[in-house]
């Protein structure tokens, strides 16, 4: 019988090309999607896509059901990857537009984690993949909201992993820089909901930075990578013998990662500076 994989947000970017890239290499992909146009075009390419909203926990709930109907009662593995950005300097950002990211890109995923977690303690075997991101280990400029579910993300994974280390569930991070994504279109209007950026004591450099980055965007990001180059180390966590607790994925990730180990803080912060 073929492994079983269940994917969140794979209407576009990673996700979709996850679904993809691993029924290709002979896995049975569920390939789930926020809203119901989604999992229908989904659906379209053959794919068994239940409708997961991480702001909606009856859909999680649900949303596993059908799955496990569907395997008999067993699963694989999990790759959390649906999330959103909201942009913007951290005095700018609403306590409730951080309830709101954090509901979507941490509280769910630790929802759906749960109830996976005793169907693979029964079955003896399993592996939990989060897509994080370089922004789960280094504090970028103008992203303190997604920041901070990153880095909420890697603690409780960390946590996790040692906690289940005497079972046979595996727990691994993707770290992504720059990928193809719609990460910045889809994160207009959480900003345009939550910042008041006209009002703010940095709109300067909201016009001067910000502004234009997101509605503005002239290409891709230097060492900017498609999607399947995550897709390439989901396989790896999913198949290889030991998978590793972390993945990096682009050239920023792996500098960033190399400067963190290396510098002090306040030579970091100064780096970043620069990004503003």
């Amino acid at each position: 019988m073929a492994k079983t994989l269940l994917i969140t947000g794979c209407s576009s970017g990673i996700g979709l090309d996850a679904a993809r890239g691993m029924r290709d290499r002979g896995w049975t992909v569920f390939a789930s999607c926020r809203q119901q146009r989604d999992c229908d075009r989904m659906r379209a390419e053959g794919f068994f896509s239940p409708r997961i909203d991480y702001t909606d926990e009856a859909t999680i709930h649900a949303g596993l059901e059908m799955v496990l109907n569907e395997t008999g009662g067993t699963l694989d593995v999990l790759f959390n990857n649906g999330a959103h950005g909201l942009p913007g300097a951290v005095e700018d950002l609403p306590t409730d537009g951080l309830r709101a990211i954090f509901e979507a890109n941490f509280f769910g995923w630790h929802t759906l984690t749960r109830a996976v977690i005793p169907v693979m303690r029964a079955q003896g075997h399993g592996r939990i993949i989060h897509n994080s991101s370089i922004l789960g280990f280094v504090g970028f400029p103008w992203r303190g909201a997604y920041v901070a579910t990153k880095f909420a993300l890697e603690g409780l994974t960390d946590t996790l992993r040692v906690e289940l280390a005497d079972t046979n569930i595996h727990l691994s991070l993707i770290q992504p820089g720059p990928v193809t994504s719609k990460i910045r279109q889809n994160a207009i209007p959480h900003f345009e909901r939550f910042v008041d950026w006209e009002n703010s004591a940095l709109r300067n450099l909201y016009e001067k930075s910000l502004l234009k980055r997101l509605y503005h965007s002239d290409g891709p990001d230097r060492f900017e990578l498609p999607a399947r180059a995550v897709t390439e180390k989901l396989a790896h966590a999913c198949e290889a013998r030991r998978p590793r607790a972390r993945y990096y994925v682009t050239t920023p990730t792996h500098i960033a990662g190399r400067l963190k180990r290396i510098l002090g803080t306040r030579a970091l912060d100064r780096i970043l500076m620069g990004l503003r």
